[in-house]
């Protein structure tokens, strides 16, 4: 047969063994199944198969007709168009896939708004699902990003365009979406905990301001973490212990927070607090929430009072990327098996290098090397970038 490659497209009511019969039938005949797509949205079969006749016992015409009588057999619709000559000899190209995570508040337009960001790279949509409806909305798309089309480049589109709908996006090579996570790696002020810590200990010292200024500047990148934190750590001098024990007590936790590591938990995640915070908050952190693995400054304490020292080895940008290799190592993991969550310039590094890293309601500076950004309102998403999907948490 000169025209050998033939789509066949099936569409109707749901029901199971559709895709026994159908593929019967083209068995039956020697027709070969080159590719197919099948889904099933709210009760409505859809499936695509492009089927090369060139071995078939049967023409075109006759197994129109057999097909014919098995639509109105199953009572769905099932059409058949010529495509054309199937070069199965020629290996297909290499294409550069990328899995699209979007996640928000449900609205009209996302996929419009999503859609044009992607037609403005170059790159083309092969496949998008719906993967989470209710109070947060979560869609996939996979695409074909092409080799013109700088990926750096195509995420910041994409981040733009989200923002302009209020979305979240996260953008990551779809070999590394398939591979299995183990470890997640969480910053722990304004990620974990709805605060910056050091700031809470300011005011309560009554220097407030000049560590809130230090702090903005810290986290935008404009001052060295080191320096920055003596200079912070200094002002606390003084300040009573019985002050740092109402704060580890009373600290508020993101929304979300709580409920995505118990979930994560509970899949068999591995999960770090690596912070450039203090102890005497990551060590309870580490107690309520079941963090593996919890890292952080230590303050120095004399007399009941803050000294206005630390003590250790700073954990600056570069100090966090070594522990993670560190815990790494110790679990024999690789580094497309972790994932790291921060808000700053000092999880700067630790982003970049990790096999995913998101931006937390994060700073520019860190907006630019994370894979994508997810705000405050939506940080239990972060599960759905890990392949998992509603049955799976209904499970938890």
């Amino acid at each position: 047969m000169k025209n050998s490659l033939t789509v066949i497209t099936v569409l109707g009511k749901d029901r199971p063994g559709l895709v026994a019969d159908i593929t019967k039938e083209t068995a039956k005949i020697k027709g070969n199944i080159v590719d197919i797509e099948q889904s099933v949205i709210r009760g409505l079969f859809s499936m695509f198969m492009l089927v090369d006749l060139k071995n078939a016992t049967e023409s075109y015409e006759e197994f129109s007709k057999r097909l014919n009588a098995l639509s109105k057999k199953l009572s769905v619709d099932i059409t058949l168009s010529a495509y054309g000559k199937y070069e199965g000899e020629h290996a297909p190209k290499k294409r550069e896939l990328e899995n699209i995570t979007i996640m928000g508040k449900d609205k009209p337009g996302i996929v419009a708004e999503i859609s044009s960001a992607l037609y403005d790279t170059g790159a083309n949509i092969e496949r998008i699902k719906m993967i989470a409806r209710g109070d947060l909305l979560v869609m996939e798309m996979t695409i074909d990003r092409k080799k013109k089309t700088d990926l750096q480049d195509m995420r910041e589109k994409l981040r733009i365009a989200g923002e302009r709908i209020g979305m979240d996006v996260v953008v990551q090579p779809e070999s590394s979406a398939r591979q299995r996570k183990r470890l997640v790696v969480f910053d722990m002020d304004s990620t974990i905990v709805d605060a910056e810590i050091i700031d809470e200990l300011a005011k309560a010292a009554g220097v407030g301001k000049e560590v809130a200024d230090i702090t903005a500047k810290g986290m935008e990148g404009n001052l060295d973490f080191a320096q920055s934190l003596r200079d912070r750590v200094r002002l606390l001098k003084g300040l009573p212990i019985e002050t740092l024990n109402a704060i580890r007590d009373n600290m508020k936790l993101t929304p979300g927070s709580e409920e995505l590591l118990r979930a994560l938990k509970g899949m068999g995640f591995k999960l770090a607090l690596i912070s450039g915070g203090f102890t005497y908050f990551t060590d309870e952190l580490k107690n309520k929430l079941g963090f593996d693995y919890a890292y952080a400054n230590e303050l120095v304490i004399k007399d009941g009072k803050i000294s206005g020292e630390v003590t250790g080895q700073i954990i600056d940008s570069k100090k966090k990327a070594d522990i993670v290799q560190e815990i790494m190592k110790k679990e024999g993991l690789t580094k497309e098996e972790v994932v790291a969550v921060g808000d700053g310039a000092n999880d700067r590094i630790m982003i970049k290098n990790a096999g995913l890293g998101i931006a937390f309601n994060a700073k520019e500076v860190l907006k630019k090397v994370a894979d994508g950004s997810i705000t405050k309102n939506n940080l239990k998403g972060l599960i759905y970038c890990l392949g998992v999907n509603d049955t799976t948490q209904e499970k938890e």
